[in-house]
């Protein structure tokens, strides 16, 4: 029983052979797209028509703020960042990885050249047939050998679909690398301008409050008020004051975070930053585009699918090993004990022919190779599906939180105008005499509150919009710098 299930076994594979033989075969699963998750090419649910629109997204996003600064500092992070660099070797590296698989298509050579002092085996065998003794001698050759891999079964085939796909995979990393960088030399930049908005804010502010004290001193000279209204106002000049060292502090911070994604050192911090003192502003309504974009445009949703790819092809690599291995080989050359007779006829060393290689019967370890090649495929399929929903998410996520930064910041713009008239209302009625310097004192306070709160809204409102525009993963089209 075991015999003619061997013979069957050997007879289906020699027909499986001849058949590919004819028409060409590559084993495994062919890839294709698989679908995407329900609703995943739909309108974004969170877009608001008075915010965004749907048109589709420009890849060089930060130009809409027509912003020169921002513009040239986004141009030389992605020339100079040091991670960026990396993330182009590394694709360099996958690429080269693709050249060399490619390499099997082709027939493989070598020249050997070369001599060895010794007993030859195959020579002393001879001898002994002769009669005669084995002997201590030079052998010498020199040999062109060329073999060719019949890739009957797709082998070869396959292991190319999966290293073009992992170089793919390798370079939709380095395009997620790009989109980083810009987002963050633009936030960075963003981050810079609106605290020196808010140390512009602050210092005015302390302009105010210090001005104020003044008043009270001179009131209290004056035989007016009392010295406990001087001490809160001096108090109230001090807790302005001691915000400006605090904000200074984080600006310098932000700038030191810009100069590292330019690839400078801290000492070429780009110091002309100094004098922006209003983040920039977006005068059109964010385009956004819908799903179907937006999963065609995240790097890491392209990255989970080229992955998936080669995982599809790893499935074919392996099952290729049930089969035998044809390989057609033929050499040329002379061998010898002198060296002069590697170019006689006496040495002459030839010949070609045929070689088949198979693991068979016992093809355990195969076929653990495929379920385990399967077995990533799934995972592979399954990460994919969640890089598209982690997508969509982040992009809902960013539209709902820029919309609530926007509502907030209209409030307390709105807020800010009515603080400034009931200030200038306060200070006209104290000095008629209709008004308590406390009332004052509170009125001076809630308008240096508002004001910080505006400049500290101008800042979020700022990053959001660039958390927005991160998502939907612009950024790496127009790239021409990548190694080829």
């Amino acid at each position: 029983m075991r015999q003619a299930v061997f013979v069957y076994r050997a007879a289906a594979a020699a027909l499986a052979a001849l058949a590919c033989s004819l028409i060409g075969c590559h084993v495994g699963p062919n890839y294709h797209l698989p679908p995407l998750p329900a609703g995943a090419v739909a309108p974004l649910v969170s877009l608001d028509s008075t915010l965004e629109t749907t048109a589709a997204p420009p890849d060089r996003w930060w130009q809409l703020y027509n912003d020169a600064r921002l513009d040239a500092l986004v141009r030389e992070a992605l020339l100079a960042n040091r991670d960026l660099r990396a993330a182009d070797a590394n694709l360099a590296a996958a690429r080269a990885v693709v050249t060399a698989v490619h390499a099997a298509r082709y027939p493989s050579t070598e020249a050997i050249a070369g001599g060895v002092y010794g007993r030859d085996p195959v020579t002393n065998e001879i001898l002994e047939f002769g009669g005669h003794q084995p002997q201590t001698l030079w052998l010498f050759e020199d040999l062109f050998e060329v073999a060719y891999e019949v890739d009957l079964f797709g082998r070869v085939h396959r292991a190319i679909e999966q290293a073009n796909a992992n170089a793919d995979s390798v370079a939709a990393t380095r395009d997620g690398v790009r989109v980083f960088i810009a987002a963050q030399t633009a936030r960075g930049y963003a981050e810079v301008c609106a605290l020196g908005e808010q140390l512009a804010v602050a210092r005015h502010s302390l302009d105010i409050v210090s001005h104020q004290a003044e008043i009270t001193q001179q009131r209290f000279d004056a035989g007016q008020g009392s010295e406990f209204d001087v001490e809160r106002a001096r108090a109230l000049v001090d807790q302005v004051g001691a915000t400006i060292p605090q904000l200074s502090g984080l600006r310098s911070v932000a700038l030191f975070e810009v100069t590292a994604l330019l690839g400078r050192a801290p000492a070429n911090a780009p110091r002309e930053l100094d004098s922006c003192t209003a983040p920039p502003r977006l005068a059109v309504p964010i385009p956004v585009g819908d799903g179907r974009s937006l999963i065609s445009r995240r790097p890491d949703v392209r990255q989970a699918e080229r992955r998936l790819a080669a995982s599809t092809a790893g499935i074919g690599v392996a099952t290729a090993d049930l089969y035998p291995t044809i390989r057609l080989s033929a050499f040329y050359g002379g061998t010898g004990t002198e060296i002069s007779q590697l170019s006689t006829n006496a040495g002459l060393s030839w010949g070609v022919g045929p070689a088949i290689s198979w693991t068979f019967p016992n093809q355990v370890r195969a076929r653990a190779q495929i379920r385990q090649a399967k077995a990533a495929e799934a995972a592979a399929l399954a990460t994919f599906d969640s890089a598209v929903l982690t997508a969509l998410k982040e992009t809902e996520q960013a539209l709902t939180t820029y919309r609530a930064a926007l509502d907030q910041h209209q409030a307390l713009v709105s807020a800010q105008i009515r603080i400034h008239r009931s200030f200038d209302i306060a200070r006209d009625q104290l000095a008629a005499g209709s008004l308590s310097p406390l009332d004052l004192l509170t009125t001076e306070q809630s308008l240096v509150a508002l004001d910080a709160a505006v400049s500290a809204s101008d800042s979020t409102l700022i990053e959001d919009q660039i958390a927005t525009f991160k998502a939907l993963g612009g950024g790496w089209q127009g790239d021409t710098s990548a190694p080829r």
